[in-house]
């Protein structure tokens, strides 16, 4: 599984290289005359791409606070459920042993 691993890692690594040297062209990137920069292509292609990623781990990351909220308060009904079947059910019935002389004469 590690050679796998590996494999992926290093083809991916050679994607990146190969992307970066055939996208050098510059970008002008402006917006109202107040930010004016000039990127290669692959490094906006690259800065988009990563604020992609972060956006979706937060995003994933409140999902996940969510669900267990969720979870937490689903638990609690459960609980709560269990002590109402608990406190509605009756009491253990305990039959009382009959004294052998009782038996007896109720047999006769």
């Amino acid at each position: 599984m590690k050679v796998v691993y590996t494999v992926i890692v290093v083809i991916l690594i050679l994607f990146i290289i190969t992307f970066s040297l055939a996208n050098t062209f510059p970008v002008q990137l402006r917006y109202l005359d107040i930010y004016n920069v000039v990127l290669p292509a692959y490094m906006l292609i690259f800065i988009c791409f990563l604020i992609g990623v972060v956006f979706t781990g937060f995003m994933g990351i409140v999902e996940r606070f969510r669900l267990n909220r969720t979870i937490a308060h689903l638990n609690k009904t459960i609980r709560e459920l269990r002590r109402e079947i608990r406190a509605n059910e009756p009491p253990p019935i305990i039959e009382e042993n009959a004294s052998p002389s009782l038996y007896n004469e109720a047999r006769k």
